[in-house]
């Protein structure tokens, strides 16, 4: 009887990704891994196992404190909202990575950053994949970010990159962008997994090394995720995303992870034809000021990590012409939004929205995502849908539940402190606020029927008997606001007289 032929494990083929560089034993179409089609390819043999010996020690270990602590003591980078983001500066051998959608203004915020780090003792690198160095030069031309202690270089080879490292000797390199830079050594197309490992992991090394800081542009997928392997938030130091709405003026910096800080501040920017400038006090770009109060707004005041800002919120109702009504929002979540609606209609009995056309927005491009937001996009429906302004310097704070019930929220004492700081004079809070700011009128609300209570009455209007005529309110037979109809029109709300508009 013939005996079979036996393959050994070293005769056997195995295969890996050309991406992300994960291997198997045998032949998949789709990488389990980095989830990409068409990349798992044979690559020979199964590689023995090896293990690795002791070596020698580059820096013996010492003491935890006899570590010298000033070599991480971050250094300004002469933009105070990027500083606020970065706990203080850019720490020597930190590498910062910043992601954001394609024309959020990353280049111009980061060519910013390059000028005005260069001085005669700290040379700046700023290197380039995605533009010619002419390019960058007419850009920096528009923001006045030249100096003569900037070097600009155009390159995508990583050994290039690590060259002009070793004949300019910055102490901060700007790379603009981790995608598009490869290393010839590696396989795949700049942008891949396994690329992008390999370029971030040599640029770390070399930071660390010489103790240079390393500010990374990163693109983000169609869903904000950050493009490339999850590995490179772990090996980075900082990671920050840069926000914002390509129509508006308004950018957001905020700090995902910060190894030197805390992730909760937010830097505000000003993107215009000049450049970009940071923005000490940005709620003025989300008030509209008036002289008199118009129907369907109301202001709040939401947190940007610990940073307060004054927002204002926008509501319009209309007699809808379709079968279904449409709901529209710009910088509110539809859901919230909705449930409002519900909780009004149900708990303050304001009947008839369900069959209108209801628009909400904000004011400046903000987006208003916390619960803390609920009180003011409440008031502002119930405002639009009675036809009724919302007393003069009034900000509405808390969060309404489908009970009504109105919750508090965190940080009201600070939010309080910005709103007084503004010159508002009133505010609408749940219970037990604590400390009140001096000259603010505090008004402690428990649940929707006694926030409603702020909208002033209308005067009513004579109607025949059984006319039948719909009022502002929706309801047949009566006039008034669209408010709780019991009551009485003839009670007074808690601000009349006093911040009525």
């Amino acid at each position: 009887m013939a005996s079979r032929t036996r393959t050994s494990a070293k005769d056997r083929p195995s295969y890996r990704c050309t991406e992300c560089g994960w291997t198997t034993a045998k032949w998949l179409g789709r990488c389990p891994e980095c989830q990409t089609w068409g990349t798992v390819e044979e690559a020979g043999g199964t590689p023995a196992v090896r293990t690795t010996a002791p070596g020698r020690v580059s820096t013996a270990a010492l003491p935890i404190g006899q570590v010298d602590g000033r070599r991480a003591t971050a250094r300004a980078t002469g933009v105070p909202e990027l500083d606020r983001v970065l706990g203080g500066g850019l720490v020597p051998g930190a590498v910062v990575l910043l992601a954001g959608e394609p024309g959020v203004g990353k280049s111009t915020l980061l060519l910013d950053v390059a000028a005005k780090a260069a001085t005669e003792q700290e040379r700046t690198l700023y290197v380039t994949g995605e533009e010619s160095a002419s390019q960058v030069r007419l850009r920096a031309d528009r923001i006045g970010a030249i100096s003569d202690h900037l070097y600009l270089a155009a390159e995508t080879d990583l050994s290039a990159v690590l060259g002009h490292l070793d004949s300019v000797k910055p102490s901060l390199l700007v790379l603009d962008s981790v995608q598009t830079v490869a290393s010839p050594e590696i396989d795949g197309a700049p942008g891949g997994m396994a690329q992008v490992r390999e370029v971030a992991g040599a640029l770390i090394r070399a930071s660390k090394e010489r103790g240079m800081s390393t500010l990374l542009v990163g693109h983000v997928t169609k869903d904000g995720a950050i493009a490339g392997p999850r590995l490179l938030e772990h090996l980075v130091d900082v990671v920050l995303h840069f926000e914002g709405d390509r129509h508006a003026r308004l950018r957001l910096v905020r700090g995902v992870k910060n190894r030197y800080g805390t992730t909760d501040e937010v830097g505000c920017f000003e993107l215009h034809d000049e450049g970009i400038t940071g923005l000490a006090d940005p709620s003025g770009l989300f008030l509209t000021r008036r002289a008199e109060p118009v129907p369907g707004t109301c202001l709040t005041v939401t947190l940007e990590g610990r940073r307060p800002l004054v927002a204002e919120v926008q509501a319009l109702t209309v007699d809808s012409q379709i079968p279904s009504p449409r709901r529209t929002t710009s910088g509110l979540e539809t859901s919230r939004v909705s449930m409002m609606l519900a909780v009004l209609e149900q708990r303050g009995k304001i009947s008839q929205l369900g069959k209108r056309d209801i628009y909400s927005a904000t004011v400046g491009g903000v987006k208003l995502s916390e619960p803390a937001a609920d009180l003011a996009i409440a008031l502002a429906l119930a405002s639009a849908a009675s036809d009724t302004p919302l007393p003069k310097n009034l900000v509405a704070i808390g969060e309404v539940g489908l009970a009504g019930e109105v919750r508090r929220v965190t940080g009201v004492q600070r939010r309080l402190s910005e709103a007084a700081r503004l010159g508002f004079t009133h505010a609408l809070v749940p219970t037990d606020p604590g400390r009140v700011p001096e000259g603010m009128r505090v008004i402690e609300v428990a649940d929707m029927g006694e926030a409603l209570r702020v909208l002033p009455r209308r005067p009513r209007r004579e109607r025949p008997e059984g006319s039948g005529e719909p009022d502002r309110s929706g309801r047949t037979g009566r006039a008034g606001r669209a408010g709780p109809p019991e009551g009485g029109a003839a009670e007074a709300s808690p601000l009349s007289g006093g911040a009525s508009g």
